[in-house]
């Protein structure tokens, strides 16, 4: 039988993110998500919070504890994972969610808007990593740009 393992989340981070390095240099962040559900109890509707543990790797994880922190608004796109173990006898186990993409959705001031890139963030044609005039960073595109330039300016028909 296949089976499907993908899960999208949007929602706050709850903690400011933990990095560390294992011995082969890879980076590891953990990071806590808050999703909110809005649900009808009675006449009322209630907002429930479920919390989600996160582990991102690599650059994604120096990404996250560089320009995230506690409140931040992501979405993250990954995997589901069961993590097992004994202590004491007593065996425990752990849902979490193995993120292989990060879109950072706030603006710096933590207002709404798009922001940073999947996976790693988007890179400024700087190249320093500062920002243009007027305070807006500018981003350059045509690394995404497909192999034969930019679509033609056809009128599509649908």
């Amino acid at each position: 039988m296949a089976s499907f393992n993908r899960v999208i989340l949007v929602g706050n981070i709850t903690r400011d993110p933990e990095l560390r390095y294992i011995p082969s240099g890879t980076a590891v962040s953990d990071i806590g998500l808050a999703v909110n559900d809005r649900v009808k109890k009675g006449d009322q509707w209630v907002d429930e919070a479920t919390f989600v543990d996160v582990t991102l790797w690599g650059r994604t994880a120096e990404i996250a504890n560089e320009y995230l922190s506690k409140g931040s608004p992501v979405l993250i796109e990954g995997r589901l994972k069961l993590e097992r173990w004994e202590k004491d006898g007593q065996k425990h186990s752990k849902l979490k969610v193995i993120g292989e993409r990060l879109q950072m959705l706030g603006g710096r001031d933590g207002s709404g808007g798009g922001g940073g890139g999947g996976g790693g963030g988007a890179r400024r044609s700087t190249g320093r990593g500062g920002s243009q005039q007027g305070g807006e960073p500018q981003y350059d595109d045509s690394e995404y740009m497909p192999a034969g330039g930019p679509p033609p300016n056809d009128d599509i028909p649908f």
